[in-house]
């Protein structure tokens, strides 16, 4: 895929450079999520030994016993483990695919709510293995920084769309953030896919911004644009991957798409191969109404949608059970 329908931004002059810089990096920005929704993003600031050291540590719990695992079982949406045929990912879209060939653990906001209605729905105590206790501070410390490159991204995104800089940070202040640590085993583990069976079958992702630390793969991300078709997504090995998910898209009057992307099925050439993705799920504080950016930055005028009334709904359409 051309660096030009994914580009790769530099996050540092963004930071600390002068007006024509900013202002280049966000035209770079908003032309290339008209096109594709997605990004690399570099200069973040965020260690490659900690997102070493979370994928050590959760493959420790990804190779235990599945009656292990099991202890620590959730539902789609929930936190704790995901085991295999869990989830569908193209269900979100309607396309009937065989479940995903894939293991999670699922984390989500670390603090609860004051309206007992809103935690009942949204807040449970993230749920961290026993028998890897290192993963709790990793992971602690990885979520604290994509907090903080997500307030970063969404100030960048107002600018360009011409808005003020907080138009997407003050919907922010308390939100349902997703994180899954997706493994995808080789073949040895998930036997040969069936036909139209994926990693992750084809989606768009539901929220806001996904930021997406992921390995390089024959068995790995495909983006779909729709003069280029499916194409193996760039990559860059210190850089995030972010993609606009569908409130996003909905927010911008579909000026931004929400990229469509899926994730490839073990390589028959290389049947061992083994992935692992962290991915941060970006939301909006509950409660939030997402209304279209109206002409002339947007391009279409969606009713109004409750943030949270949405996500729920999605969240359920891709549980296989």
């Amino acid at each position: 895929m051309s660096e030009a329908r994914v580009p790769a931004v530099d996050l540092r002059p963004w930071l600390g450079g002068g007006p024509d810089d900013r202002a280049r990096i966000a035209r770079t920005v908003d032309e290339a999520l008209r096109r594709a929704g997605f990004l690399l993003v570099t200069g973040h600031g965020v260690d490659p030994a900690l997102r070493a050291r979370i994928r050590a540590a959760a493959r420790e719990f990804f190779l235990l016993p599945a009656g292990v695992k099991r202890a620590y079982e959730a539902r789609v949406g929930g936190r704790g483990w995901l085991g295999p045929g869990a989830e569908a990912n193209g269900y979100a879209e309607g396309t009937e695919t065989p479940p995903d060939l894939k293991e999670s653990l699922t984390f989500a906001t670390h603090e609860p709510f004051d309206d007992p209605v809103v935690n009942a729905e949204w807040y449970a105590p993230n749920v961290w293995p026993a028998e890897v206790p290192a993963l709790r501070p990793l992971c602690e410390e990885y979520l604290a920084r994509m907090a903080e490159l997500e307030n970063r991204l969404l100030e960048l995104l107002g600018h360009a769309l011409g808005l003020d800089a907080d138009f997407f940070t003050r919907h922010m202040d308390h939100p349902t953030y997703g994180f899954n640590i997706n493994w995808y085993p080789g073949r040895d583990v998930t036997g040969p896919p069936e036909p139209g069976q994926f990693r992750i079958g084809p989606h768009t992702d539901f929220g806001t911004v996904t930021i997406l630390d992921r390995q390089a793969g024959k068995g790995g991300l495909q983006v779909y644009t729709d003069d280029g078709g499916w194409q193996d997504a760039p990559f860059g090995p210190d850089a995030f991957t972010v993609n606009i998910g569908d409130l996003m898209a909905r927010w911008t009057g579909d000026r931004w798409r929400s990229g469509r992307h899926r994730v490839l099925p073990p390589p028959a050439d290389a049947p061992a191969e083994e992935l692992m993705s962290l991915v941060y799920f970006g939301e909006c504080t509950p409660g939030t109404l997402v209304e279209s950016v109206p002409a002339p930055v947007g391009r279409v005028a969606y009713e109004p949608v409750d943030s949270h009334v949405y996500l729920r709904a999605k969240l359920d359409s891709i549980a296989v059970n």
